[in-house]
């Protein structure tokens, strides 16, 4: 098992570290000319942010001392969210770059052709080399040294060999096969036109097209990759919106239509979601006037020593019918029982696997999966044995794929949350592969299932295609 667990490691850490390379390749290495502080810059960069990521996510999981938890979570964590949009970002300019690359082409050569029918038709070092050396008086042909149309044919032939074969100057040229030799191009020729001509031949690709493709390719994609985190940043540190879902339940009495329960889940309060954020939370749920709270787990990342005031403000929930807890993933890493504890003299009833029988229907909740891992799962026998069938339950029970044990058991409607509807796009479909709803209203037999995309965060304090919110669901009776 050991062995497994170090080579998945391997595997994810080799994943990341080409991740890197390639992103670094096209960004740093192919935008600049060589060696030099801008590339020593971006290396910098793409070497400390991925050490700041993985540093993070150890300081979190082990328990390191907060303050150093909160130091390396912002850069840490952001990097996270960066470093993917910019992957996706680099992947979608690989299609944009050969399209680029061929428009400039097809315009170089355009221009090209233009360049060479408006000056001559002779080759271009002779071109260039008249452009830039005109005629003097002593390099200047002769104006009888051709021979023209209609020459009587006993011209001296010695004065016909002495003179330069050039047209005159307001001749039109004839076609040349071949470029003439250096010596007949005159004393005022290009010292170099070979080396001209080659540079500018379209043949040859110039390296500076290149640099400029790579400019704007690269430029657009980090652009876009930080404009994408920007956004989804402020979306989450703003506080959840509200959400609001009618579900109709056959057993709910006629007096309990319209009966609100407010859903909330995933705060994850820990080294960058606080006090400030948790009361953002609390203002939005005790804005929709609930008659029951539902917190239906990862309230936290952290221990209750260091997270303790960042929880204070739940105490000022308010709701006719109280609210209740159930356990998620995150709090069996942080302290299940300590958090328990704590929840319950904030005034929230914790379920445990437990039951609570309010007027017009059974409430129960059941523990996370992972608190199977300390003898503390879900134990669907306990919280709904005994419970009259007639009556309409709901359930709250963190994980969505807990489903199948609701509707083996008779439960009406579940509430889950979780999966963060995928948090970061396309982090959806992941979590379409492990559950059975990624989020909303589905249902699965006689049973129905709700799935909050959550109120807060994990790692990254950013969504993007994923917003957060706190969900009220008004049932509603259908029976006479």
């Amino acid at each position: 098992m050991v062995v497994v667990f170090v080579l998945v490691a391997l595997a994810v850490l080799a994943v990341l570290a080409l991740g890197h390379w390639y992103v670094w390749r096209r960004l740093v290495r192919d935008t600049t000319r060589g060696p030099g502080p801008a590339r020593r810059a971006g290396t910098a960069v793409f070497v400390a942010g991925p050490l700041l990521m993985v540093s993070a996510l150890a300081a979190e999981r082990s328990g390191a001392p907060f303050w150093l938890q909160r130091a390396l979570a912002w850069p840490g964590f952001l990097w996270m969210a960066l470093a993917l949009y910019l992957l996706l970002a680099v992947a979608a300019g690989e299609v944009l770059r050969p399209v680029l690359h061929r428009t400039l082409a097809r315009r170089a050569a355009r221009r090209t052709a233009l360049t060479g029918t408006a000056s001559t038709t002779a080759p271009a070092p002779l071109a260039r080399t008249a452009a830039a050396a005109p005629a003097t008086p002593a390099t200047a042909p002769p104006t009888g040294g051709l021979a023209r149309p209609g020459r009587k044919p006993g011209a001296d032939p010695a004065s016909a060999a002495e003179a330069p074969e050039s047209p005159a100057p307001d001749a039109h040229p004839a076609p040349v096969d071949t470029a003439p030799a250096p010596a007949a191009v005159g004393a005022h020729a290009d010292p170099a036109p070979d080396a001209r001509v080659t540079a500018a031949s379209p043949a040859q690709p110039a390296p500076t097209r290149r640099l400029f493709v790579s400019r704007v390719v690269g430029g657009t994609a980090a652009a876009a990759a930080a404009a994408t985190v920007g956004q989804g940043t402020y979306g989450v540190l703003r506080g959840p919106r509200v959400k609001r879902v009618t579900v109709a339940l056959g057993k709910l009495p006629r007096a309990a239509h319209g009966f609100r329960i407010a859903v909330v889940s995933d705060i994850h309060l820990g080294p960058i979601l606080g006090r400030d954020f948790t009361q953002r939370v609390v203002d939005t749920v005790n804005a929709t006037q609930p008659d029951l709270i539902a917190v239906v787990g990862d309230l936290v990342d952290g221990s209750v020593k260091d997270l303790g005031p960042a929880a204070a403000p739940l105490a000022r929930l308010r709701a006719r019918h109280g609210a209740y807890f159930v356990t998620g993933n995150h709090e069996y890493f942080s302290g299940a029982e300590q958090w328990v504890a704590e929840v319950r003299t904030l005034g929230l009833h914790p379920l445990e696997n437990a039951r609570s029988e309010l007027p017009y229907f059974d409430l129960a909740g059941v523990n996370d999966l992972q608190g199977e891992s300390e003898g503390q799962g879900p134990d669907f026998d306990r919280a709904l044995a005994g419970r009259d069938p007639a009556r309409a339950c709901v359930l709250l029970a963190h994980q969505p794929v807990q489903i199948h044990e609701s509707v083996r058991h008779g439960v009406d409607l579940q509430l889950s949350g979780h999966t963060h509807g995928g948090q970061l796009w396309p982090g959806n479909l992941v979590a379409a592969a492990a559950n059975p709803t990624v989020a909303g209203l589905d249902r699965y037999g006689d049973t129905q299932l709700y799935v909050t995309r959550g109120a807060g965060a994990w790692g990254p304090p950013t969504r993007v295609g994923a917003p957060s919110d706190v969900t009220v669901i008004e049932l509603a009776a259908t029976r006479a």
